[in-house]
């Protein structure tokens, strides 16, 4: 048998020399008594700590790469066409693409707004029709009123021009591809063959008036009794915006500011597109500045006019 340990006579102090204390009473010390203070910080950030991987610091990082060294153009679409190469006797369509007096009207900086971007107006638009703040918002940048608005991201600062600076359609090559943004044509409310492009149900073998219909739309207990967020059916098609990447340039024709891209273009006719370098291709070997005419602001100007 083991030979058992003596316990310590003295290891705890007497009860009496431990008066019991109260939570009241434990929680009123805790409160007088002072607080320490440390460098810790509750979201973990600070000098010579890494970036936090959900961070906006940290997304703005990652998609930096990404993000184009110059900005876009707004046109107008104006239909489509075809060109015919007789050397290899193809006929490519293409969409023809209209610059219409498009003027850079805004930036935005990260140190403000987080971000880098340019605000490019295109049109012309009535003063009558503008609201006094944003006829006093274009008075303040020095630029005329524009009729449509649109920002492109840029990678830094060296990609925002001169506010009042004219785009052309030469600041697209031959050649190079862009991205292209605009709103669907919107079709109204549509069925979900025509939607989603069903195939349909059965024609016959006891198939009554429901050849288009959609059917079941979700599981009984086995799926929750519910139909799932995402469900196909019939409802609004179209009017949303959409891109189409890696369009080629076939031609350029700078005194009527015309850009004719390889492919459709989202959008009906006369829609406002949106054209920009192609994320998704080696980034066009050109002059950051080429197809910007430099003309300046009237801010500056205005301010030293005698009154």
């Amino acid at each position: 048998m083991a030979n058992r340990v003596p316990s310590r006579l003295f290891s705890l102090p007497p009860r009496f020399l431990c008066p019991s204390v109260s939570p009241m009473q434990m929680r009123h010390i805790m409160t007088i008594q002072p607080r320490q203070k440390t460098n810790h910080s509750r979201w973990n950030t600070g000098a010579g700590l890494p970036v936090l991987g959900s961070s906006k610091a940290a997304a703005f990082a990652r998609k930096e790469p990404m993000l184009p060294l110059r900005t876009g153009a707004l046109a107008i679409k104006k239909g489509m066409t075809a060109i015919y190469d007789p050397a290899t006797a193809k006929r490519t369509a293409c969409t023809v693409l209209q610059l219409d007096r498009c003027q850079v009207t805004g930036h935005k900086r990260k140190e403000v707004n987080g971000y880098w971007a340019v605000q490019v107006g295109s049109g012309t638009k009535e003063a009558r029709n503008v609201t006094r703040a944003e006829r006093g918002n274009y008075a303040a940048q020095g630029v005329p009123i524009k009729r449509h608005l649109a920002e492109f991201r840029v990678k830094d600062a060296e990609g925002l021009p001169e506010l009042g600076s004219v785009i052309t359609a030469d600041l697209f090559k031959e050649g190079q591809f862009v991205d292209t943004r605009a709103v669907t044509r919107g079709m109204g409310f549509t069925g979900g063959m025509k939607r989603w492009g069903w195939s349909g149900q059965p024609a016959s073998h006891g198939n009554s008036l429901a050849h288009r219909v959609m059917g079941s739309s979700g599981g009984g207990q086995g799926s929750g009794s519910r139909v799932h967020p995402g469900k196909h059916m019939a409802g609004r098609m179209g009017g949303e915006n959409h891109t189409v990447q890696n369009l080629k340039i076939m031609k350029v024709d700078v005194e009527n500011g015309i850009v004719v891209v390889h492919g459709a273009v989202p959008g009906p006719k006369k829609c406002i597109v949106r054209i920009q370098d192609a994320i998704k291709k080696p980034w066009p070997e050109v002059e950051v500045g080429l197809g910007i005419s430099t003309m300046g602001s009237t801010a500056d100007k205005l301010e030293t006019v005698p009154a």
